[in-house]
């Protein structure tokens, strides 16, 4: 697990500004940073490649630092009592895709500020955003109707079940059971703090600041299969287990980061160290 910065900075290299068309047609242009590539703002904005380079007139798929790219995209006008978790839901987007089309660091919000909603297109009509929420609102009920048939404390899908397992397995393969219980335990509450993503897939692959959370989703070790084991601790953390003690983050005893260990200790499990 990686550590958070104490300060969630924004990010200078990563500009976008706004071109209002109309009041169902809008752009965003994207100003590219370091080691991005077409591929990887076509998965952001969900726009082909071959759609940006004809839209940019690009000869090839080399792009660089500093160029502006223009991508189709809704943009949000900001209301009161907004915040970027209820935009992010009811457009149907994660807050971590809304957090980098915006590099938006931080939780704070302005009335009147402009957002982009990536992969939310710029012709969508406004029976289509209410037939959006109203499907954002069944997929909650349904995930609320699963959870709380197996006591669960928080809301979960199979698959964000499955992901849970993964990072554990991931995390703590070798390493106690009530430490695996226990990773669980800390997704669990940062999910359940105002202070983190309000949902397990977006607790597991939030980049603040551009720091990942979680190691094996930088190394890529997420998508191995869960283990067995790892699926029933999984399990048992999100019935409520918490051999974790109400921490934050974990890390492995090897670990010289000053900035962890300064922290409240709450439990340690073989070579896992759990801390508030």
């Amino acid at each position: 697990m990686n550590r958070l910065k104490p300060v969630r900075i924004v990010l200078t290299a990563s500009l976008l500004s706004f071109v209002l068309f109309s009041a169902n047609v809008s752009a965003a242009t994207y100003k590219v940073v370091k080691n991005d590539t077409l591929y990887k703002i076509s998965k952001l904005f969900k726009t082909p490649v071959t759609t940006i380079k004809k839209t940019n007139n690009l000869k090839s798929d080399s792009i660089k630092p500093g160029q502006k790219l223009t991508v189709s995209s809704k943009i949000y006008t900001v209301k009161q009592g907004d915040t970027l978790n209820n935009i992010a839901k009811t457009n149907g987007i994660s807050l971590a895709s809304l957090r980098k089309a915006n590099c938006k660091w931080n939780n704070t919000l302005a009335v009147g500020q402009k957002l982009i909603l990536p992969g939310v297109k710029s012709t969508t009509t406004a029976s289509n955003t209410t037939a959006s929420t109203v499907s954002y609102k069944a997929a909650v009920s349904a995930r609320a109707v699963e959870s709380a048939s197996k006591s669960a404390v928080i809301p979960y899908t199979k698959a964000e079940k499955d992901l849970l397992a993964r990072l554990i397995t991931a995390e703590a393969t070798g390493q106690p059971y009530n430490a695996m219980v226990a990773i669980g335990g800390v997704v669990i509450n940062r999910v359940q703090s105002k202070d983190w993503p309000d949902t397990i897939t977006d607790v597991i692959y939030d980049v603040p600041g551009g720091f990942y959370q979680f190691t094996p989703v930088k190394n890529g070790f997420i998508n191995k299969p869960a283990s067995s084991i790892a699926i029933k601790a999984a399990g048992e953390a999100l019935l409520g287990a918490d051999p974790s003690k109400g921490a934050m983050f974990y890390f492995d005893d090897s670990s010289t980061n000053k900035w962890l260990w300064s922290k409240p200790l709450t439990a340690r499990y073989g070579k896992m160290v759990f801390v508030k």
